[in-house]
């Protein structure tokens, strides 16, 4: 322990006097180091010092937080808090999808139907979602994924949203993704063991069939590196 600072009046924020609201007396104080994170208890004139983890933070914080999933789909894998609100993947099981191909934006699109293996949408509210393959659905963090054989897809999986606007509703943001426009500009490569570096020549073999062939799929990871 250690003595406070004879100046205790630095240990108080003050607001603008014309507010009439008193000073409000410092009571704990964090300091954020590159590898540590040190915590100031001040208490009867005394200040106590501990080292806390972000962990010890994030979990204090939460305890005044009130964190509900609400009713998930059925469709629903699992749930989850990012950065950027709450996270829920989403299964759709293999099926024909409808897709717009853009060639040539003075050009009407061209629609086909293509059969897709199962895939896992990591969907945000109103935004756009990330896309895997799935040879079935996934059960365990140690189940297999792999790269979705579909355009407007970065490496990591992450779609491309251009223009198009995603719906706040979760449920709906896969059919809102096939709704969007695929453009063949794209980075294709690694999408499919029989064409790595044309995923055109996979949509033409594919177009018209009923099922696309789980053979074909590329590799991506496991569940527990997406979760």
């Amino acid at each position: 322990m250690m003595s406070l600072t004879p100046d205790k009046e630095s240990l108080r924020w003050t607001l603008p006097e014309s507010l009439e609201v008193p000073p409000d007396e410092l009571k704990v104080r964090l300091d954020f180091f590159g590898e540590s994170i040190a915590m100031y208890i001040i208490e009867d004139g005394m200040v106590t010092t501990r080292m806390v983890s972000a962990n010890d933070i994030a979990m204090a914080m939460l305890r005044e937080i009130p964190l509900m999933s609400g009713i998930l789909p059925s469709s629903a894998l699992w749930w989850g808090q990012s950065r950027n609100g709450p996270q829920v993947a989403l299964w759709r099981a293999p099926k024909v999808w409808p897709v717009a191909m853009v060639a040539d934006p003075l050009k009407p699109p061209y629609r086909m139907r293509l059969p897709m293996p199962g895939l896992v949408f990591i969907c945000s509210p109103g935004q756009a979602p990330y896309v895997y393959a799935a040879k079935e659905r996934p059960k365990t963090a140690n189940s297999a994924i792999y790269h979705a054989p579909l355009y407007n897809l970065f490496e990591d999986g992450r779609s491309c949203a251009g223009t198009h606007k995603y719906p706040k509703n979760i449920e709906d943001i896969p059919e809102s993704f096939f709704a969007s426009f695929f453009t063949p500009t794209a980075v294709d490569s690694g999408r499919s063991k029989k064409y790595p570096n044309n995923l055109t020549d996979l949509w033409r073999e594919l177009y018209g069939k009923r099922k696309c062939p789980k053979a074909d799929l590329m590799p991506w990871g496991k569940v527990k590196d997406i979760i």
